[in-house]
C-alpha cells in the first residue's frame, strides 16, 4: 500500500517560523479559467469534425511536498518539490461505444491506460499551460479517432461481450471552487522531533534499521469538462511514519511499523504519545526476535479491528470495484451475487468518502469529488449480509448505470472505480471478552491446541484476475497464539492467505471496539489514499503459510553502541 512520489526542486516552498495546517490563498482562478477557455475552444472545433468529439475533460493536479527523515537519533535528510500534471480525457463516438472501449486480445484497457499518461505543465505560466493543452488535445483527438476505428472492428469480429452496458455515463455538472491551500514547515522543529523519536532504538544492538519520516503534502486539483463541471479543491495531508527492523537467529527479518495521519499538523499525536509508541515498538522487536515460528495452520482466529479493516479492504474491497464486473479477464467474483447473501446478516459494509473523521482519527480516504468530476457519495455495498451495490466510476455495468463518485486515480493515470473509506458495521457486536471466549470454544470443538490472534498487519495484496488463482495474502506483523486455557503467546513467521468466497463463509462474529488504518492503495490507476474502519472479527477457519525469510545471518560485528 505504498506509492512512490516524485517531484522537482522548488526552493521557495520551505522555511517558516512554525508548521502550519495550511491557509486559504484567496483571489482569482487563472488556471481554472485558462482550462475552461481552452476546453470550450477545443469542443467548438472538434465537435464539428467528421468523427466528432462528444466529451472532453481536463484535470490538473498540483502536489506540494516536503519530506524530512531521521535514523538512530540523527537527521538523515530532507526533500521538497512542486509539480503539476495535466490529464486529458477525450472521447469520440458515443456514450454507448467510444474510443476507450477495451480491444480484446491487444492488452485491452491496460494499453489504453498507458496511452493516457499525464503530461507535465508549468506551475506559473497560464499561457504556456494553454499551449500544452492545445497541443495535447489535438494529439489525443487524432489518437482517439484512430482507436475508435479499431474498437468498431473488434466489436464486429470478436464474440459478443458478456456485459452490454455502454462505455461512459452522462452526469450532472458540478460547481465548486475552494480556496487553494499553502503549506509551510518548520524544518528545525521537525528535525529535532524525528531525531528524538528514533534515538531510543539506538540503545538496542539487535535493532538493525530505523527510520522516522514526516511527509507533508498539499494536493490541489483543477477540473473542467464539456458537461459544464468546474471544480477546484485543495487538500493537505500530514503523515508520520516510524519503522524499525530486527532479525531472528534463523535469518527471518522482523519489521515493526507505526504510522500517523492528519489533515492538520496539530492533529498528529503529541511527543509523549509518540515516544510511548516507540518504547512499545522496541519491546515488540526484542520479543519477536526470540518468538517461536508458527507452522502452516488452519483453524479459528480473531483479527483485531485494524487487521480486519485491511482484511476487508483486500478480500472484499477490490472485488466490488465496478469495472472488475465488466472486464472479461477479471474473475468477477460478485457480479452474479447482487441481492444474495455474502456475509452474516449482522454485517454491513459501507464505503463513504464524505466522512472526514471518526472519533479522534482523520480518514485519508475523504474527498469531495472524484477524478471524473462526480460528487463523493456514501455507498452501502453490503446491507445485513446482502450484496446491494458496487463502487462505480463513470464506466457503467449492467444494472448499475450511474457513477457513485468512486472514479479515482493517481495523477497521470486513467481513473477506474476504486475504494475510499471502508466501514464494517455490525448490528449485534460482542464484547472483546465474549469474542475471545467464542474463539476458545471453536478451538476446543475442533480439537486444536490454540487459535490465532492477529493484532497488527503491515498490508496485503490480492489477485482478482482469471489468469492466476483468485486469492489474497495479508501480511501480519504481530500475531499471538491463544491457547485453550486463554494464555497468549507471541509468535512469528506467518502470512494469512485464502480465497474470498471460502473466507467470507467462515466469518462468525465481531466485537464492539473499532480499529482503523490509513494507507495508500495501489492498483491499475495508481496509488490512491484509502482508509478502513472495522471491529475485531472472529473467523471460524483461516489458513496461514510460512513467511519468506532471508538466508543471511544476523550481523557478526556487534552494534557500535553496544
Amino acid at each position: 500500500m505504498r506509492s512512490p512520489r516524485r517531484g522537482i526542486l522548488f526552493p521557495t516552498l520551505l522555511v517558516a517560523a512554525a508548521m502550519l495546517a495550511g491557509h486559504p490563498v484567496r483571489g482569482a482562478t487563472p488556471v481554472l479559467d485558462a482550462m475552461k477557455e481552452e476546453l470550450q475552444r477545443s469542443v467548438e472545433t472538434l465537435s464539428k469534425q467528421p468523427t466528432p468529439l462528444y466529451f472532453l475533460s481536463y484535470e490538473i493536479t498540483e502536489t506540494l511536498r516536503v519530506s524530512l527523515g531521521a535514523s538512530f537519533g540523527h537527521f538523515s535528510g530532507s526533500s521538497q518539490g512542486r509539480r503539476r500534471l495535466a490529464d486529458i480525457d477525450l472521447r469520440v463516438g458515443s456514450y454507448d461505444l467510444d474510443n476507450t472501449h477495451t480491444i480484446r486480445g491487444r492488452f485491452g484497457r491496460s494499453a489504453m491506460r498507458f496511452d493516457l499518461r499525464g503530461v507535465e505543465v508549468p506551475v506559473d505560466d497560464v499561457q504556456a499551460l494553454r499551449s500544452i493543452l492545445w497541443r495535447q488535445t489535438d494529439k489525443r483527438y487524432k489518437e482517439a479517432v484512430e482507436r475508435l476505428a479499431r474498437v468498431k472492428a473488434d466489436v464486429k469480429i470478436k464474440v459478443e461481450e458478456e456485459d452490454q452496458a455502454g462505455d461512459f455515463t452522462a452526469e450532472k455538472p458540478e460547481q465548486l471552487v475552494e480556496e487553494s491551500i499553502s503549506m509551510a514547515v518548520d524544518q528545525a522543529l521537525w528535525k529535532e522531533k524525528l531525531e528524538r523519536y528514533t534515538a531510543p532504538f539506538s540503545r538496542f544492538g539487535h535493532i538493525y534499521s530505523v527510520s522516522a519520516r514526516l511527509s507533508a503534502n498539499v494536493e490541489t486539483r483543477w477540473y473542467v469538462n464539456s458537461e459544464g463541471t468546474r471544480i477546484r479543491t485543495s487538500q493537505p495531508y500530514y503523515r508520520l511514519f516510524i519503522s524499525a527492523l530486527t532479525k531472528a537467529e534463523d535469518g527471518m527479518e522482523l519489521p515493526r511499523y507505526e504510522s500517523f495521519f492528519s489533515f492538520t499538523p496539530e492533529g498528529l499525536p503529541e511527543d509523549d504519545s509518540i515516544l510511548k509508541v516507540v518504547e512499545e515498538m522496541v519491546q515488540d522487536l526484542e520479543a519477536l526476535r526470540v518468538a517461536p515460528v508458527v507452522d502452516p495452520y488452519t483453524g479459528p482466529a480473531i483479527l483485531s479491528g485494524r487487521a480486519s479493516a485491511v482484511f476487508f479492504h483486500e478480500i472484499l474491497g477490490h472485488r466490488v470495484e465496478g469495472h472488475r464486473q465488466k472486464e472479461e479477464d477479471d474473475a468477477q467474483t460478485f457480479k452474479k451475487m447482487v441481492n444474495r447473501k455474502v456475509l452474516p446478516e449482522t454485517f454491513s459494509v459501507v464505503f463513504d468518502p464524505t466522512v472526514r473523521r471518526i472519533e479522534s482519527m482523520d480518514l485519508v480516504g475523504f474527498y469531495r469529488f472524484d477524478n471524473q468530476g462526480v460528487k463523493a457519495q456514501r455507498v452501502p455495498v453490503i446491507e445485513n449480509g446482502i450484496l446491494k451495490n458496487f463502487l462505480m466510476s463513470r464506466t457503467p455495468v449492467e444494472g448499475f448505470s450511474r457513477s457513485n463518485g468512486h472514479g479515482r486515480k493517481q495523477a497521470g493515470l486513467s481513473p477506474v472505480a476504486r475504494q475510499s473509506n471502508l466501514f464494517v458495521e455490525v448490528s449485534k457486536p460482542r464484547s472483546s471478552e465474549e469474542l475471545e471466549g467464542l474463539l476458545i470454544d471453536l478451538v476446543n470443538r475442533a480439537g486444536k491446541s490454540f487459535g490465532l490472534f492477529f493484532e497488527d498487519v503491515q498490508g496485503g495484496f490480492t489477485s482478482t484476475g482469471r489468469s492466476r488463482p483468485n486469492a489474497f495474502n495479508v501480511l501480519p506483523v504481530m500475531v499471538y497464539r491463544i491457547h485453550s486455557d486463554g494464555r497468549k503467546e507471541l509468535v512469528r513467521g506467518v502470512d494469512l492467505i485464502g480465497t474470498p468466497l471460502t473466507t467470507f463463509s467462515k466469518i462468525t462474529a465481531a466485537d464492539n471496539r473499532l480499529g482503523a488504518f490509513n494507507g495508500i492503495c495501489g492498483a491499475e490507476s495508481g496509488g490512491v489514499p484509502v482508509a478502513g474502519v472495522s471491529p475485531a472479527v472472529l473467523v471460524s477457519q483461516i489458513e496461514v503459510q510460512k513467511k519468506m525469510k532471508s538466508q543471511e545471518r544476523a550481523p557478526i560485528l556487534p552494534a557500535p553502541w553496544d
